[in-house]
């Protein structure tokens, strides 16, 4: 399998497993609080489409060789940055927030795509950022996700 087809291969058992952990939830159920601390399903989906925008516009930027902004400097670090997209995107309705997450996800896809494949090497800067914005970070919140669902059932 080409390196292509693997990284996309990767990218969507991450997404769909992530997406898995909140099929069938009402919409109550996506809005209640308290997933991941104050955060609600909602919050976390709006939350992981944030990094993928990121991921938009930081990996041309890593493809051109190029510095990337530092979260510390520009947000006052990580938590920081966190925090104001989710009170930005607190008050998007639910069908918004879905809507966002599938067009920024087939952007993100499409991206991916256009690359040349001396890119999607595991050791490159972009195979780098691509990860921790995507398939890993989906991976984190797959697991709250879950842990929240059974513990729910108790």
């Amino acid at each position: 399998m080409d390196r292509m087809k693997k990284l996309l291969s990767r990218l969507d058992l991450a997404w769909r497993e992530f997406q898995d952990t909140y099929q069938g939830l009402s919409e109550m159920e996506l809005l209640t609080p308290g997933v991941t601390g104050t955060w609600s399903i909602k919050d976390i989906i709006a939350h992981v489409t944030t990094w993928e925008v990121e991921a938009l516009k930081h990996l041309p930027l890593i493809l051109r060789g190029e510095k990337l902004p530092k979260y510390s400097v520009r947000y006052g670090g990580i938590d920081a940055f966190n925090a104001q997209a989710t009170a930005n995107k607190k008050d998007l309705s639910l069908a918004e927030v879905l809507r966002e997450q599938a067009r920024v996800h087939q952007k993100l896809v499409d991206l991916i795509e256009s690359i040349p494949e001396e890119h999607l090497e595991g050791k490159t800067r972009f195979c780098h950022r691509l990860r921790l914005d995507t398939y890993k970070h989906y991976q984190i919140h797959t697991a709250a996700i879950q842990k929240w669902r059974s513990a729910r059932k108790r």
